[in-house]
């Protein structure tokens, strides 16, 4: 080894001045000259593939890497000098670009700030704006690299405390929260113009927060998550797009939870604007890590988030299906799995929106399809909160879907176990169901008591689950024979057989004093009572009558000789303090038209068109409904009035007293009364009819 060191320094030393470093090259590089400073980042951010590669070596600044000059120290050896070096000489090695770099250039690493809201507020625009402009310049015809620069110089700038993975202790808009609205401003414009690379650049920048993770002093990646967070907040879609890949990438990395984190994490940003692509982010690829101890949490926290933010469900109708809901349903009822108890007691009050989502806008269409899964769960030996929404469910799946009887049936052999639980369900539930499943039940009850018949007779084996349904069987065709006495029919057949009887009887003897019932009223005591009760009640209402006709007249004559000096001072009072108000609501009118003219304009600018639109429409229809309905209704019955009064004056030869009125309403009263005679006698010659007919 000593001779090999030898030889390789031997032509170094050759060529070198006396203390002086020398550089030996190795490999078939070529020289890295000034004008390609620039092409290094093109080829590093065009040539990353989407598997995860192996961490590479990364410059001490970004802007060595990508904004000012390509790494010329890579691939290089350095070899001790002679003598003491002389540091004026460095300057050759970065003297191609003509700047000497000064205190203040980009290339020196900034100081890691307290917090991520001081590096926001020390982040400067302009030099971001300038940055971005000169990689335009240097690629104009290549986006991704723009995009890129800006991912890296946010994450090189924004230099703060790491946090989690999944930024627990913060909203689920951070670090974007906290992002102004002029650099907000650029970054969309920026990703507007590089739209047809976002999906590489979603993976760039998962990627690199990956190889991030992997270096013990690495930078931290609020840059990133900020560029992942815009992104999605316009472009949902993007994350859900090859859910698989980052799957497998979870897979691989199952043992580095810091890494599997932080890929849910920037994947489960699509939901917080979308909750359609969250469902499937979710269902992508958190469901399948469920039961991960050092992912579950997450999994979790961040559905019941969704869930939160998202209070209207309809837009998530149709992302779970059957093989979704399932394991759902498992992992929130099944005891000794793999979540803790308070994941599964969180993920237990998620479920009904779940289950809301799992069956859709029409349930009716679907719920046959979940009937297998529930009724081969229901087993002896299920636990009771499980068992209880199992049975739950399928009685909701029979009551909403009629398939799901005959989806019951094919099953019915191969599960009797779980079809007796679900037979003695409806049996103690019968009251509060439907008739509509008492009807598609009944049928359903029948086929299972022949098919019992059938298996008891073939001796097969499960004699104890057959019996226990036979028996249930049987219990529910008696309930559905006798389903109570009807005393509601009973009680209107024998009112209407009475009622025919007692006209009956009155025709035959030619009145009701030489009927039968009469009769029969009579001895009982019921006829004489009832007179004697219609006797006092006459009497009690001729007597009323004999007092208001008498002291009507008096009372009311009283009574208008001491209120009439009051009503008219009211109305006196009132008319004046109406003439007051006018006179005020004019004057008031008057100066807000002479000294305000410029309010109808104030109001135009300021109310927007919509709005004013919307008013005059409003007014354009009360004034239909007032011209068209209001007024002829209002001209219709003052001319209805017009001509009662008018014949109410003829038939009292022009003078209406209190003796007219009274017999005109006597008259009516009599009127009305054999009207209701006539209608009577015809109801009864129908039932004699009807009665006679039959």
């Amino acid at each position: 080894m000593a001779a090999a060191a030898e030889a390789a320094m031997g032509p170094a030393t050759a060529g070198a001045g006396a203390g002086r470093w020398e550089v030996v090259r190795k490999g078939r590089r070529g020289p890295a000259g000034g004008t390609g400073s620039r092409r290094a980042l093109g080829e590093a951010n065009a040539g990353r593939a989407l598997p995860l590669p192996a961490p590479i070596a990364t410059s001490s600044t970004i802007f060595q890497l990508g904004f000012e000059r390509a790494l010329r120290k890579q691939n290089k050896e350095q070899v001790p000098p002679a003598a003491a070096p002389e540091p004026p000489q460095r300057k050759q090695h970065t003297g191609k670009s003509g700047k000497k770099p000064s205190g203040n250039d980009a290339g020196a690493k900034p100081g890691r700030c307290r917090s991520l809201e001081e590096a926001l507020k020390a982040l400067d625009l302009v030099d971001l704006q300038k940055e971005l402009e000169k990689s335009r310049s240097v690629f104009p015809e290549n986006p991704s690299v723009w995009v890129k620069d800006l991912a890296g110089y946010l994450n090189y700038k924004l230099q703060a405390p790491r946090s989690d993975p999944v930024l627990s202790q913060h909203p689920h808009d951070y670090p974007y929260c906290l992002v102004s609205k002029e650099l907000r401003s650029i970054i969309r414009s920026l990703l507007g113009k590089a739209s047809g690379v976002l999906e590489l650049f979603f993976d760039h920048c998962i990627y690199t927060m990956l190889q991030e993770l992997d270096k013990a002093s690495g930078e931290s990646l609020h840059g990133y998550r900020i560029c992942i967070q815009a992104l999605l907040l316009d472009r949902p879609r993007i994350a859900t797009t090859n859910l698989g890949k980052y799957l497998e990438v979870l897979r691989s990395q199952q043992n580095r939870p810091a890494k599997c984190l932080t890929v849910l994490w920037a994947l489960g940003q699509a939901g917080f604007s979308d909750l359609h692509e969250g469902l499937k982010v979710w269902l992508g690829v958190m469901l399948p890590v469920l039961g991960i101890k050092s992912l579950s949490p997450y999994a979790v926290s961040y559905l019941d988030r969704l869930l939160m933010m998202h209070p209207n469900l309809t837009k998530g109708f149709g992302m779970i299906g059957p093989k979704d809901f399932f394991p759902l349903l498992d992992f929130a009822f099944m005891p000794n799995n793999s979540l803790s108890t308070s994941l599964q007691e969180q993920l237990r009050r998620l479920y009904p929106r779940l289950k809301v989502l799992a069956f859709g806008a029409r349930p009716e269409a679907v719920l046959h399809t979940y009937f297998p899964s529930f009724l081969s769960r229901a087993t002896p030996a299920c636990p009771p909160a499980m068992k209880k929404e199992l049975l739950t469910s399928m009685s909701q799946c029979l009551s909403l879907d009629p398939l799901s009887f005959s989806v019951w049936r094919q099953l019915y052999t191969k599960h009797l176990a779980q079809s007796s639980l679900l037979l003695n369900h409806l049996l103690e539930s019968w009251e509060s169901s439907s008739k509509k499943v008492h009807q598609s039940l009944q049928e359903t009850v029948r086929s299972f008591k022949v098919t019992n018949e059938e298996l008891a007779a073939r001796g097969t084996g499960g004699d104890q689950d057959v019996a226990a349904c036979d028996t249930a069987c049987k219990e529910l065709l008696h309930k559905m024979k006798g389903r109570g006495f009807p005393w509601s029919r009973l009680l209107l057949v024998l009112l209407v057989f009475a009622a025919g009887f007692f006209l009956h009887d009155v025709q035959t003897h030619g009145s009701f004093q030489a009927s039968s019932s009469a009769r029969l009223l009579r001895s009982s005591g019921i006829l004489p009572a009832s007179q004697l009760a219609w006797q006092k009640v006459s009497l009690g209402c001729l007597e009323g009558y004999r007092w208001l006709e008498h002291s009507l007249a008096h009372h009311g004559s009283v009574a208008v000789s001491i209120l009439w000096p009051q009503l008219e001072l009211l109305w006196k009072t009132s008319s004046e303090m109406a003439r007051d108000v006018s006179q005020q609501c004019y004057s008031l009118l008057s100066w807000l038209h002479g000294n305000l003219p410029w309010l109808s304009d104030w109001l135009q600018n300021r109310l927007p068109e919509a709005l004013l639109h919307f008013t005059e429409c409003v007014r354009e229809l009360l004034l239909f409904l007032v011209q068209s309905c209001l007024l002829p209704l209002l001209q219709g019955l003052a001319a209805v009035l017009q001509q009662g009064w008018q014949s109410c004056l003829d038939s009292c030869n022009g003078d209406v007293t209190w003796e007219c009125v009274r017999d005109h309403l006597m008259s009516f009263t009599y009127s009305s009364w054999i009207y209701l005679q006539n209608a009577t006698l015809a109801l009864k010659n129908w039932a004699l009819a009807m009665i006679s007919g039959h």
